[in-house]
């Protein structure tokens, strides 16, 4: 009887802890989604853009929660089952906050197409889900972390990329993004490159924020720098071209235009790849 009481009690606790999670997870959606769900270009994007993109983007979404909820998933997750339940869960608060979102604001009405509907609702839903996704790392109590997991180099990269993804999907789809590209000189792209750089080491490195990196008195200042630092900001350039080929900014462009493009996408990129060191 006892031990049918403490099963009982450790089920009530554990969905306890799950519906709590639930609750950040709406709250970091709508925290961090807010922008974008208010933002015109995401409205129009989720109807002319190419749908081929739009799935793809979608689809790489999958994965990306799945390892992701096994970092910082709505509770502590010891299987990839987990993570892919926590995954799948994030992804539906996407969704529907999305829809109850855009429809709140008037952008979702009955004579719009259903290409259209679905178009505005998955777009959105991308980085919704990810903030949902990260509301255990941002608005979760230290109680929930008592034990800090070590984390993989290509662990590292990986939240890196994340960070740097998230930030992309805010500036990629504006045109002021464009305008900056057209109007900077092979010069000015040069010292946003190296002004990256040295923010994203600084931030993880140098200003002690809380979650920061210190390095030991052994350690070369160059260390740090080759291993995180420069690997972070090729993943952080990376990802400025993926999101600017989903969204359709590269057009026909030069290779010059093409580069600074990708520099200046890369600036918050980078920001957000040091960003994501500090918080997850």
């Amino acid at each position: 009887m006892t031990d049918r009481t403490a099963s009982a009690e450790d089920d009530q606790s554990e969905f306890s802890r799950f519906i709590t999670g639930l609750g950040r997870g709406v709250a970091s959606a709508l925290f961090f989604a807010l922008p974008m769900l208010m933002t015109m270009e995401m409205w129009y994007l989720g109807f002319y853009m190419a749908r081929e993109r739009l799935l793809l983007l979608f689809i790489l979404n999958i994965p990306l929660l799945v390892v992701l909820a096994h970092r910082i998933g709505f509770e502590k997750t010891v299987s990839w089952r987990d993570a892919a339940r926590d995954a799948v869960v994030a992804y539906g608060i996407g969704i529907l906050t999305s829809i109850i979102v855009l429809a709140a604001l008037g952008l979702l009405r009955g004579d719009m197409s259903a290409s259209e509907l679905i178009g505005k609702i998955a777009l959105q839903s991308v980085p919704a889900s990810i903030g949902a996704m990260l509301g255990r790392s941002q608005l979760g109590n230290e109680d929930d972390d008592t034990e800090e997991k070590a984390t993989p180099y290509h662990s590292e990269l990986f939240l890196m990329g994340v960070g740097a993804l998230f930030l992309s999907l805010n500036i990629a789809p504006t045109d002021e993004m464009m305008v900056l590209a057209y109007k900077m000189t092979i010069w000015h792209a040069l010292v946003v490159s190296l002004l990256s750089i040295a923010l994203m080491h600084g931030l993880v490195y140098a200003v002690s924020f809380i979650g920061g990196h210190e390095l030991s008195p052994e350690t070369p200042w160059w260390h740090a720098f080759v291993r995180f630092t420069l690997p972070g900001y090729v993943v952080a350039l990376a990802v400025s071209v993926l999101a600017l080929w989903i969204f359709e900014r590269l057009g026909d462009s030069s290779a010059i235009e093409i580069m600074v493009s990708v520099i200046v996408l890369g600036f918050p990129s980078a920001l957000g790849a040091a960003g994501a060191r500090l918080i997850l």
